[in-house]
Formats: C-alpha cells, sequence, structure tokens
C-alpha cells in the first residue's frame, strides 16, 4: 500500500539549450514532466512511498516518460493505449526582462482517455493519501470525471485528499476552469494553488492571506495552501496563517518548484510534521529545485534538511 497515489497526465518537455528561443533553436532537451508525476518523485525523493497512476500511449514515447520516472524511483502502475498521443510540452527559459514562455500541445493524449476502470482503483482506496491537479481535469470532460471519482475514493478512505489548482491558460479558459474544478472541491481536504492561479480561476484580489482564509471559509476546506514564487508559501489551517519566507537562491530553471514544493509538504503531513515544519520543508525543496535543470527534482532529503539548518528553520 503507498502512502501517497498520484493521478494525472504527464507529457514530455521539449526545451532550447540555455536561453535560446524555441522559433529559432535547432536542437532541444527532451524530459518528463506532469505535475502529479513530479509531486510523486518529490516526495519520494523525501521518503515517501509513492506511486503515479495514468494512461500512456503504448509508444517508445510513452515507454520514455516511463522510463525516466523509473530512473527517479517511483512506481507507477499505468494503463497503455494504442490510441490517443503522448502529449507534449514546449518550454523556453528566459532572463529578466523576458518572460518565460510555455505551449501545451496535450489535446487527444492517452491521458485524455482514461477512465477509473483503468486504474488501480484498490491502490487509490487504500493509500494514506491522493493527490491530483486541475491540468489533468482540462485534457478532456472523461478525465475530468476520473479526476473527480479518484478524489472522492481516494478521500473516503485516506487521510486526505489534495488538490492543486496548476491553471493552464493554453489548455482552457479561467471560466471553464472554474467552473469544473469548482465541482469537486467538496472532495477536497487539502488545496494547492500558486497565488496567480488562485487570482485568475477563483477570481480572488487581495492579500494571499484573506485568499486562503475565504477560500478555506467558502468551501470548508482542511488546509488551504498557496505558493508566492520568490516570497515562499502559506498556509491557513485550524484558523490561523502559516507562512514561510522564500530561501534565495541563483535559478538556473524555475519549472517544477510548484511540485516539488508541494511533494515535499505532503511528505511532511503524512509524517505528522505540523503546518510550520512542512511548509518550510516544501520552500526548501523548491529553493534546491530551482537550481537544477529539468521540471523533475533531483533533491535529496539530506540536502533539504541541511539547507533548513543552515537557515535556522526546524528540519522534520
Amino acid at each position: 500500500m503507498a502512502d501517497l497515489v498520484t493521478v494525472g497526465d504527464t507529457s514530455l518537455r521539449l526545451s532550447p539549450e540555455g536561453n535560446e528561443r524555441l522559433e529559432t533553436a535547432t536542437d532541444v532537451r527532451m524530459r518528463t514532466t506532469g505535475t502529479a508525476s513530479n509531486v510523486a518523485v518529490a516526495a519520494g525523493r523525501m521518503g515517501t512511498d509513492a506511486l503515479w497512476l495514468s494512461k500512456l500511449q503504448d509508444s517508445p514515447l510513452g515507454r520514455r516518460v516511463l522510463a525516466e520516472l523509473h530512473e527517479h524511483g517511483i512506481e507507477t502502475d499505468v494503463a497503455r493505449s494504442a490510441d490517443g498521443r503522448q502529449g507534449l510540452t514546449f518550454y523556453e527559459s528566459a532572463p529578466q526582462p523576458r518572460e518565460t514562455l510555455q505551449i501545451d500541445d496535450r489535446s487527444e493524449s492517452a491521458a485524455a482517455t482514461m477512465t477509473p476502470g483503468e486504474l488501480a482503483m484498490d491502490e487509490v482506496q487504500s493509500a494514506a493519501s491522493v493527490f491530483a491537479a486541475g491540468s489533468t481535469m482540462a485534457l478532456s470532460s472523461t478525465a475530468a470525471e476520473t479526476v473527480q471519482a479518484i478524489l472522492r475514493a481516494g478521500g473516503s478512505g485516506s487521510d486526505f485528499a489534495a488538490f492543486d489548482l496548476d491553471y493552464r491558460p493554453s489548455m482552457w479558459s479561467p471560466e471553464k476552469a472554474r467552473a469544473t474544478v469548482t465541482n469537486i472541491f467538496d472532495a477536497v481536504d487539502v488545496l494547492f494553488a500558486s497565488e496567480e492561479d488562485v487570482r485568475a480561476v477563483l477570481d480572488r484580489n487581495g492579500q494571499p492571506r484573506e485568499m486562503a482564509h475565504t477560500i478555506a471559509a467558502e468551501w470548508d476546506f482542511h488546509m488551504v495552501v498557496i505558493t508566492r514564487s520568490e516570497y515562499g508559501a502559506l498556509a491557513y489551517h485550524d484558523g490561523v496563517i502559516h507562512d514561510s519566507d522564500a530561501i534565495e537562491t541563483d535559478a538556473v530553471d524555475e519549472a517544477g518548484q510548484h511540485e516539488a514544493f508541494i511533494g515535499a509538504f505532503l511528505a511532511g503531513l503524512l509524517e505528522g510534521a505540523d503546518t510550520d515544519d512542512a511548509l518550510d520543508a516544501g520552500v526548501a525543496m523548491a529553493a534546491l529545485t530551482r537550481t537544477i535543470p529539468g521540471p523533475l527534482t533531483t533533491v535529496e532529503r539530506a540536502e533539504v534538511d541541511a539547507l533548513l539548518a543552515d537557515s535556522d528553520e526546524t528540519t522534520f
């Protein structure tokens, strides 16, 4: 039985070397990326027994995704399909004042057709926690219904069901995202979101502390966690706002830092850490992940603990 089961789509990310533009690149690097699988990898690095469930095209590209995830040490249970395609993400890293560019080309991917009957629902029901994200729901109504079934099945028997808004503007509009994800909020115990996604999808304004409080009250979440990039992260839990400042780093690749934060935070909760310690671990994992090329973190728990000790924070 896994401590954490994550369910969702994973794509292959194609990105130019260095800071070259996509429109002029002649060589690209291929890496695996997906919110659910990235979270599983980060949690696994922190010592959590993590399992990723999905559906992949039965092709060299689908096998490429699995091979890289297995290299990172997580368990997988995947339905194979002769239909559907392997989703792609095009990613252009850019120093200021240029903006990083991401283009999601994931329509009609195999994961868009995955149903609960194709997934290991016994693993979902027996797991200590389950996790899914909005980007998978954006693929199709079938994928959205599957995420809903996963959260409801997992939430009924697990310690908690967790969900990340994970809004991708290239995949759907804020209005459609809001209508779809709020429909499953009653099955969610722990909500994760970046500050930008809260404003876009949930149409909230004001200070992050205010937003976390009002969101938790409106949908009766056990916990609301908002990541704030260079400003760290905060969590609303039991009527109290907890926050953790960002740790300054020289960023090499900012992709994957949000998922790395979630993975470390969930690992902390599953170990029984309090909210403050889980936040600190998530922020440290995100900081270290920013120093590594690619969206899948290779940070070890010892590095997280050492960074927290250097920052005079508590380890768990």
